[in-house]
């Protein structure tokens, strides 16, 4: 993970933005399916999710029953939308590339719990941005 922290701010036609987010992604009854082999195949499906919503996978890794990720997105990405297709093209290509997932992990025919965590992180803490829009120079 080194290296994220130098974040830089990126430009839209409209917009100039820095949204990071940690998701994390749960197997279906915190079933204890992935090996390294696995998660290697759900980094490279995750990227190329990532790229067609134009959203960078700053990092990613994985036990044997959960993932994480780290990104960086602009704001027209709706979190919710970009979560469910991560989760259900990684679901597809998993049962493609890793067969033998099929039968442990895809009780009622999922890989991922239907719930996630979406948090958000970088720039300045909340106490600091409170401070400074507190200390704005606000017209009488």
């Amino acid at each position: 993970m080194a290296g994220w922290c130098i974040l830089t701010i990126r430009k839209g036609r409209h917009c100039a933005f820095e949204l990071h987010a940690h998701l994390v992604f749960s197997t279906k009854y915190r079933g204890k399916v992935f090996n390294d082999k696995h998660l290697k195949t759900l980094e490279n499906i995750f990227r190329h999710v990532c790229n067609e919503f134009e959203v960078e996978l700053i990092e990613f890794n994985g036990e044997t029953d959960h993932i994480h990720l780290l990104i960086h997105y602009p704001p027209k990405v709706q979190l919710s939308k970009l979560v469910n297709s991560l989760k259900g093209v990684s679901s597809r290509k998993m049962k493609l590339h890793h067969p033998e997932l099929v039968k442990p992990a895809y009780l009622k025919n999922a890989l991922w719990a239907r719930s996630y965590f979406a948090g958000s992180c970088g720039g300045a803490s909340i106490d600091v941005l409170k401070t400074y829009i507190e200390n704005q120079a606000r017209p009488d």
